[in-house]
């Protein structure tokens, strides 16, 4: 029976161990998935920096881009407005210089 009794609280010590030893590695998993998480974050918190700097930088340049275009069309509007203007003031017998035509467009323009 001493054996017995002997060989059962070996085995309660060894159950004793394992469990003391799964909780340790189920801790040291969860320590390291952790980590992994935090260095997982940084690295995409600086990726997602960088993307909205770019966007950012060549949302500027398309912005720029536009304003060009824009300028470009009011440019030729104003042209084409000149010039049919001056055609149907001369189509109605008047002549009218380029500077007034010039003046009567943009100020229309302008609204």
């Amino acid at each position: 029976i001493s054996a017995a009794e002997e060989l059962k609280l070996k085995a309660q010590e060894a159950e004793e161990a394992y469990s003391k030893a799964l909780a340790d590695a189920r801790t040291e998993a969860q320590k390291i998935a952790a980590e992994a998480k935090a260095e997982i974050q940084s690295d995409l918190d600086i990726a997602i920096s960088k993307a909205d700097a770019e966007i950012a930088a060549r949302s500027a340049e398309a912005e720029k881009a536009i304003a060009e275009i824009r300028k470009g069309a009011v440019a030729s509007v104003k042209e084409v407005a000149g010039d049919t203007a001056k055609e149907i003031v001369a189509s109605m017998g008047v002549k009218a210089d380029a500077k007034t035509i010039t003046a009567a467009v943009s100020t229309r323009m302008k609204g």
